[in-house]
This record gives C-alpha cells, structure tokens and sequence, in this order.
C-alpha cells in the first residue's frame, strides 16, 4: 500500500537524504522546507504519517505539532539535534508519538514509522501481540502479564499504564502526560494518581518493578538494566 509521508525539514540535504531512504519503500513523500508550508501540505493532501523537524523558519515545529494534532491523530514522529528530557516531555505532550534525536539513521527512522503506522491502524501484527522484556511478558490480545511466567493480576488501569509506559521505552514521561494519555484528559484526579497507581504496578511486577524509573522532577519512564 503507498502512504503519504509529510516531511518538514528546513535543511535541504537532510530533506534528500530522509526522502531517498522513504522512497526505497516506494512512499510518496512530501516535502515541507517550513512550518507554514508543512500545514498547507497537510490542509491539501491526505497524509499518513508526520516527520517533523522542530527548528524550522516562520512556524516552528512545536507549532505544527500542536496544530495538526487539534484536528487530527495522524501518527507524527518528531526529529531533532535537542537531546534534553524536557524537549522530549513537550513533544510527547503536543502529542507526538516517537522523537528521534539527531544524527540518527534513516533506516531506524523508516522501522518507526513503519511501526506507528501499523500500530495507528490496528495491523501490527501477530508478532506485537506479544512483547518480551526480560522476565516480563505482556500479551496484548489475551490482555495477560506475567513475570518469571507466573501471571500477575493487574487492574485495568494497572495494565494500562505498563503497556503505556512500554510503548515509550526509554523515554522520560512527565505525570500530567500519562495521566492524559491512560485516564483521559477529563479525568477529574490529580497527578498522585500517577504515582499511587506507579507504585503498586512497582509492588506487582516484582523484580521488573524497578523498570519503572523515576526521574527527578520529570516524571517516570520504563528502562531495564541491560
């Protein structure tokens, strides 16, 4: 099936080299060299997926970010040469689904967005109903974890949260974040209810509890030691 890529990269080589590596896949891509003529392209063409530069010329990536995601939830994986845990946390926050830090590879950056498009429309496969790390397995389509293979009885929001904050590996998720994103932004709770449902995740995963990571002042994120 093609797809239409929106590319917005204000660097004009960068653009290429992405490109080049999308139609090896044979995507259509479009390409945006600045943040005002990423929304036109996106106003005039349907597009499936999102690559989108923050430093950019007249709109800035934070912008288009938050933009396009008010009207739609076209997967968007943001990239950038800022590194820093805040910058990821806003990204995540406007809605972005993956940030890639430059210099990256294109090849990982064409696996991702192949990924968020399967995962967006429902196709990941029957190899992603299943995911592995370390002693803790999650199955998605029996909605069953286990730890060590003893299964490990979960409430709703419980599993929620893991499979959230897997989905994420690696990345630092600010609490107001995942409060959004598992228990929807009308929940009327605070951000203790984070931490409260953080901590007896922690207590139920046993030993793969102290995957779940807490980052000072920024909130948690899921990392195993390797």
């Amino acid at each position: 099936m093609t797809r239409n890529i929106l590319l917005v990269e204000d660097d004009p080589l960068m653009r290429e080299f992405i490109t080049d590596y999308f139609l090896k896949e044979q995507w259509n891509v479009h390409e945006a060299e600045n943040g005002k003529q990423a929304l036109d392209v996106f106003e005039t063409t349907s597009i499936d997926l999102v690559v989108l530069d923050i430093m950019m010329p007249e709109i800035d990536g934070w912008s288009v970010c938050r933009r396009i995601r008010h009207k739609s939830d076209v997967p968007i994986i943001i990239i950038t040469a800022r590194a820093e845990d805040d910058d990821q946390i806003m990204g995540f926050e406007l809605g972005a689904d993956e940030y890639v830090t430059k210099p990256f590879s294109p090849r990982v950056l064409v696996a991702r967005a192949k990924t968020l498009l399967k995962r967006s429309e429902g196709t990941l496969g029957r190899e992603g109903d299943t995911m592995v790390y370390g002693e803790l397995t999650i199955n998605k389509r029996s909605h069953t974890v286990t730890v060590e293979g003893e299964v490990i009885n979960l409430s709703p929001k419980e599993y929620e949260l893991l499979v959230f904050l897997t989905k994420h590996d690696g990345t630092v998720l600010s609490r107001e974040y995942i409060l959004n994103a598992v228990w929807g932004i009308d929940f009327f709770g605070d951000l203790r209810t984070v931490d409260t449902h953080v901590k007896k995740l922690r207590a139920k995963l046993g030993i793969e509890g102290q995957s779940i990571r807490t980052v000072i002042r920024a909130g948690y994120k899921f990392e195993r030691e390797t």
